[in-house]
């Protein structure tokens, strides 16, 4: 068994030092999940049906496709489309194809979100003078976002992730940069090891983060 552990200490702050790509390219494209995916989900509860399909539509098409052939269509397929687009980075195309792919998955955890508030409370709102705008604001998506926050919690653990397939965009990320320094020595378990472990304390870093979150959501709720 060829395997040594101090190649992988030797090799970890090498690729700690990309940590912060990673997690702006992550929390951008959960930025942009989040904005389009509200957007979606209020227009799936419309009673309009052209916003209604549409959002159903949109959901449906970027549920399906794989995360890498999106990447490769906005990076590669728009600029041969639209040649303003010849000026946009990896980066960029990276934060967009995440951020709209799991904006689909968003949409339905918040559609659900706001379905688990009872409706009564919105007419209650209403009939207090409230507009909708307001009730929404003040009453419903306080709710809704308590109800929501596990789901999205998951969607950005997934975006962490999915962020290690920036590399084929040409992105120089935590698995990126392990996977040229496996090429340079050979050693492609104890590189990879060390992927898997700074992941893994980077998930553990944020469901902590998370759970102190939810406690604190949960403080009106607690008898």
């Amino acid at each position: 068994m060829n395997f040594d552990p101090s190649y992988i200490i030797e090799l970890l702050p090498r690729i700690i030092k990309y940590i912060p790509i990673t997690l702006l390219m992550a929390v951008l494209a959960m930025i942009l999940a989040i904005a389009v995916g509200l957007v979606l989900a209020l227009a799936r509860n419309s009673k309009n049906r052209l916003l209604s399909s549409g959002a159903a539509v949109y959901i449906s098409f970027f549920r399906a496709i794989p995360m890498l052939v999106q990447l490769f269509l906005i990076y590669y397929g728009l600029p041969q489309l639209f040649p303003v687009f010849t000026k946009m980075d990896a980066v960029t195309a990276a934060v967009i194809g995440f951020g709209f792919k799991q904006a689909a998955f968003l949409a339905e955890i918040f559609r659900a979100a706001f379905n688990s508030v009872d409706r009564g409370q919105m007419e209650a709102s209403l009939t207090v003078g409230m507009t909708k705008v307001q009730a929404y604001q003040r009453i419903i998506l306080p709710q809704a976002a308590r109800n929501a926050l596990p789901g999205t919690g998951n969607i950005f653990i997934s975006l962490i992730k999915e962020t290690s397939l920036a590399f084929t965009l040409g992105v120089v990320e935590i698995f990126a940069e392990a996977k040229m320094q496996a090429a340079e020595s050979f050693r492609f378990f104890e590189a990879y090891l060390a992927v898997a472990l700074i992941y893994w304390l980077l998930i553990i870093v944020y469901s902590y983060l998370q759970q102190k979150l939810e406690n604190y959501l949960d403080r009106p709720y607690r008898t």
